[in-house]
């Protein structure tokens, strides 16, 4: 692995202010996150506009995820070695080619693959964590992570609560148009407003290493995926588990014997990086199933005993007290991160997850109960998410920025799967004779998310303190 002392500075070139980098950078991560929910509420539209089955729609949400969690940490890494700003234009150029063949296309299969090359923007977030460490006066470098971590949620709420008017006014395919004149603005700024980074780590991509990784969560994401469709005790479900746990385990032995691991295994093991990616991967698994279960929940029709009825823009407004918390609460938890540290807002907020879904599962009889978790919902969210990447940061050595934050913002997706997931199996074995589902099984869903959000709170209480100088001893006279 190549050692921090290998690390090369490059000349400064002027630097302008701080403020200018994070609008830009803010710009870039928040139309990565709207598009990773946008298409959310739409599937069922997506069907019918490709006439595709099912099966075929809920691939443009697990193409996406499966290609973010692929290209995140290699792309990161790529970040760290060659540097923050270039791997950054490169990355929102992707995107761009890929929400532009997204937005043109009429097949099914081509607009999967406009959301594979999507998914290479998962690296925004790794890469936007690596420049504010190296651009802002240190002072200030906590609130900004905090700020960028928390647009993931912010911008995930944003997508489901905007995807309905989208359709309504003008239709599916501006889902893509509209992010895309934002990334293209993002992309020219970001080439005239952001430095270049002055710190770099010279090496090599252990392409194995890539190529494994690859595979497990491959393997991994599309059991997950489809383990609802074809059985979780189907053959073809097992099968991939297994195969994802042997390619995981090779992955594991690959990267401690590579001279230049992609992820360095030592670095996972420390005590700051591996139970933040617990709580990552647990609250995660809470945020998405929200994403999933409450525009369920309201769009079922008030016949089959509860639900609202409600349209595919009316689901949407139920989540925007959540997407309005976070909004308030993340710069209190940049706040809070430089006070008293990160852990405390990552505790609060996964209780305050908890909490939310508790009071879904016992009170949704009401709309104003709704929104009422929801709001909770985007406490805990905005507190959790905000913390996450500054602890990951605080536990890794700079050149390490890249690929450490990238695996967290992996971990965070790996969660989300699979608790959607869970959450959508235990809905649809409750499913009765109308085809609708039990109210009881929203309820058991709300319960297991929670359970998800409070075994976070019990990993982010393992979270290291904080640790503190000592006060100055004073000098005898």
């Amino acid at each position: 692995m190549t050692s921090s002392a290998d690390s090369t500075t490059s000349p400064a070139p002027h630097r302008q202010h701080y403020g200018l980098t994070f609008a830009v950078l803010a710009l870039a991560g928040a139309t990565y996150a709207v598009l990773q929910s946008l298409v959310a509420p739409a599937i069922p539209e997506i069907q019918h506009e490709f006439h595709t089955t099912a099966t075929s729609a809920a691939w443009v949400l697990t193409a996406y995820l499966l290609s973010a969690s692929i290209f995140t940490p290699i792309l990161g890494r790529l970040g760290d070695m060659f540097g923050k700003e270039r791997v950054l234009v490169g990355v929102l150029v992707v995107l761009a080619l890929g929400t532009l063949l997204a937005a043109v296309s009429t097949d099914i299969k081509i607009l999967i693959a406009g959301r594979v090359i999507q998914g290479a923007g998962g690296a925004i977030f790794p890469l936007a964590f690596g420049i504010i460490r190296d651009e802002f006066p240190r002072e200030r470098i906590p609130h900004g992570i905090a700020l960028i971590s928390a647009i993931l949620g912010i911008g995930g709420g944003l997508g489901i609560v905007l995807a309905g008017p989208i359709i309504d006014v003008l239709s599916i395919h501006w889902l893509f148009w509209i992010p895309l004149i934002l990334i293209v603005i993002a992309t020219v700024m970001t080439i005239f407003f952001v430095p270049e980074s002055p710190i770099k780590t010279p090496g090599t991509i252990n392409w194995s290493g890539a190529l494994l990784l690859s595979a497990w969560l491959v393997a991994l994401l599309v059991g997950i995926s489809e383990g609802s469709t074809w059985g979780w005790l189907d053959g073809k479900t097992l099968g991939l588990f297994a195969a994802a746990i042997v390619l995981l385990v090779a992955w594991i032995a690959n990267e401690q014997r590579a001279d230049e691991p992609l992820v360095d295994m030592t670095m996972m093991r420390i005590r700051g990086v591996w139970t933040v990616n617990a709580a990552a991967f647990l609250v995660g698994a809470g945020m998405y199933s929200s994403f999933v279960l409450l525009p369920q929940f309201t769009e079922t029709d008030k016949s089959a005993g509860y639900g609202f009825s409600a349209s595919v823009t009316q689901a949407g407004l139920f989540l925007l007290p959540s997407t309005v918390a976070m909004l308030i609460v993340s710069p209190l938890a940049g706040r809070m991160s430089a006070r008293v540290g990160s852990r405390v807002p990552l505790v609060g907020g996964s209780i305050a997850c908890t909490l939310a879904f508790l009071l879904l599962a016992i009170a949704h009889d009401q709309q104003w109960e709704i929104y009422a978790a929801s709001a909770i919902l985007g406490v805990g969210i905005g507190l959790a998410f905000a913390s996450l990447a500054n602890l990951i940061v605080e536990a890794v050595r700079p050149e390490q920025t890249g690929v450490a934050t990238g695996m967290n913002t992996v971990m965070r997706s790996l969660g989300g799967s699979v608790g959607s997931q869970i959450g959508a199996s235990v809905i649809a074995g409750t499913v009765v004779g109308t085809a609708l589902p039990t109210e009881h099984g929203f309820e058991l869903a709300f319960i297991i998310a929670g359970a998800a959000c409070f075994l976070g709170a019990l990993a982010s209480l393992a979270v290291p303190r904080p640790q503190r100088s000592p006060a100055p001893q004073p000098v005898a006279v």
